[in-house]
């Protein structure tokens, strides 16, 4: 079984993205890892070469910045990232820029992929998610974030990213996928509230053609609010290896009464539907689960 990584990347020294540790934590797992590097205006690729793994495989795009409706230049780069995987694997390990896999479940994953690899039913495998939130404290724990995504797929090129890179389809049709007990840790959310700011500013402008970042100099903004969010709790558990050092290195403080929520009638009802059953209801599902 050959398994290759894939993601993309564009100015992540000036947004503060983990991606170098989002690629240390999935090269355990590959024989092969893309990186594909969008134009940039900082040293993220001496970032990708500091590494110094001769499974990582360099590959250079200069995005479409036109593509602002829906985030659709974020599925054009998985899309392109993808293709520059060799035809050798068999499967695929996608993350995001700002995603870490723990090495608690490198068994779990590694032996799904084997169990499954002549199982053609069995298209992408689909990974529950922690999303943490103002610090490497708290977990978003609100319907706001969504819990299972597709992070493992068959090296089939007619698989392709879908809207704004959150899932995949085929041929335009839901994957076939199995839930496997592994988790991502997504790092989107803990960055200091100045450069948090310019993140979300940065990434407003992939969506909308007329957003915020585009009228930032008519309000006046020099910190993310962090205060804006309907429900968190607190991560008891711990963190992959490979973010040790980053989290010991981070350089503010985030202290919030996790006890308080802001939820409409309906919120209220999900929430707590979801911490009783331990079901969410009604989540829209970008693949079809196979049993």
């Amino acid at each position: 079984m050959r398994v290759a990584g894939f993601l993309f990347i564009r100015n992540a020294v000036k947004y503060d993205y983990p991606v170098k540790e989002a690629l240390l934590s999935i090269l355990p797992l590959c024989d092969e890892v893309i990186v594909s590097i969008g134009n940039s205006e900082d040293d993220t690729e001496e970032l990708i070469r500091s590494i110094h793994s001769p499974k990582i495989r360099i590959s250079y795009s200069v995005w479409d910045d036109t593509l602002r409706e829906g985030g659709k230049v974020l599925a054009v780069e998985t899309d392109k990232a993808f293709d520059h995987v060799s035809s050798a694997a068999d499967w695929c390990i996608y993350l995001q820029g700002d995603e870490v896999i723990h090495e608690a479940d490198y068994t779990t994953i590694r032996e799904n992929m084997m169990r499954y690899k002549e199982d053609p039913q069995v298209e992408g495998f689909l990974f529950k998610y922690r999303h943490f939130y103002g610090s490497y404290d708290y977990l978003g724990d609100s319907r706001r974030w969504y819990s299972h995504e597709i992070r493992i797929i068959r090296n089939d090129k007619s698989i392709r990213s879908y809207r704004d890179a959150q899932g995949f389809r085929k041929n335009g049709q839901k994957l076939r996928v199995r839930s496997i007990d592994a988790t991502i840790h997504h790092y989107g959310y803990v960055k200091h509230p100045t450069v948090q700011l310019q993140k979300h500013l940065n990434f407003e402008k992939l969506y909308n053609h007329s957003s915020l970042a585009d009228k930032v100099s008519v309000k006046k903004l020099d910190a993310f609010d962090y205060e804006r969010i309907d429900s968190l709790q607190k991560f008891t558990g711990s963190h992959p290896q490979v973010m040790q050092a980053l989290i010991r290195r981070k350089n503010w403080h985030y202290a919030v009464d996790i006890s308080k929520k802001n939820f409409t009638l309906k919120g209220w009802f999900h929430y707590w539907a979801e911490k009783l059953t331990g079901h969410r209801f009604f989540e829209y599902r970008n693949y079809k689960v196979v049993r």
